[in-house]
């Protein structure tokens, strides 16, 4: 269905529906808490009430959704997870509502770059840190970097799946490094790591919070493009709206002010 016309749905679904109160609960992936929480603040909440969201790998929250956790919206930092939510539901809707994209941050002794971003990696000497694959997105998406590397240099998929360490993304299996910081920030504080895949979108808060630290986006042969993507769980109006609003324009500048690139906004024609 294009992008506007799903828009024109969801909204006219939303309007037609008997006005009432309700309670809205986002359930989320943990590299879009700072966007999402920012979209439920400008959300127009007309006579409904927004619970606090909740937060955590994409896998993990979807198995929580599975369990029995309340949600109306659940957002990912893919599609694979929202799609298996909707599976066997088809009153679910999945909604592709932003990209990102990766990057690598580092200790600035390593001298990353593009061109020696292999190398490096594949150092003995380099510790690399990664998330999850399975239990949170990011995780995945850096196995699949690894896979791309093994196209430039045999055997480099292996090397990089033995040494990295899966320090985040796995719940209760991967507890904070450090108490009172981020779960990224704690790899490096704790020296745990050289060097890490992230989110580009989270190298803003990373770098203030240890300015030390280096960025470069991945080299075209090597990055994946991650997609992030949401399903309606079910058909309360209030949840209807603000999916309707966060693929708006307000909603989707939102997304870009938090390093997300937009997937349903044109740029401005005005002089």
């Amino acid at each position: 269905m294009p992008r506007y016309v799903f828009g024109l749905t969801v909204a006219f679904l939303a309007l037609s529906m008997p006005a009432r109160a309700d309670t809205l609960k986002v359930m989320g992936a943990g590299s879009l808490r700072a966007a999402v929480t920012d979209l439920l603040h400008r959300f127009p909440l007309q006579s409904d009430t927004v619970e606090p969201p909740e937060f955590g790998a994409s896998g993990l929250m979807r198995q929580k959704i599975e369990n029995g956790a309340a949600a109306d919206v659940f957002t990912s930092a893919d599609m694979e997870q929202p799609r298996q939510l909707a599976a066997g539901h088809p009153e679910r809707l999945v909604i592709h509502f932003a990209r990102n994209s990766l990057c690598a941050i580092a200790r600035s002794n390593l001298g990353l770059n593009q061109a020696n971003f292999l190398d490096r990696l594949l150092d003995p000497a380099v510790r690399i840190a990664t998330s999850t694959p399975g239990s949170d997105p990011l995780g995945t998406y850096s196995w699949e970097v690894f896979a791309r590397a093994d196209a430039l240099k045999p055997g480099a998929r292996a090397t990089l799946e033995a040494k990295a360490k899966k320090l985040v993304g796995g719940g209760e299996q991967t507890p904070p490094l450090v108490p009172g910081k981020g779960a990224v920030e704690g790899i490096f504080l704790s020296d745990q790591a050289d060097v890490m895949l992230i989110y580009c979108s989270a190298v803003a808060a990373l770098q203030s919070e240890i300015p030390s630290l280096t960025s470069i986006k991945l080299p075209a042969a090597l990055t994946v493009e991650p997609a992030d993507g949401m399903v309606i769980l079910n058909s309360k109006p209030v949840a209807l709206r603000f999916v309707a609003f966060v693929m708006s324009e307000e909603g989707q500048a939102v997304l870009r002010s938090h390093g997300f690139e937009p997937v349903a906004s044109a740029a401005s024609t005005r002089p």
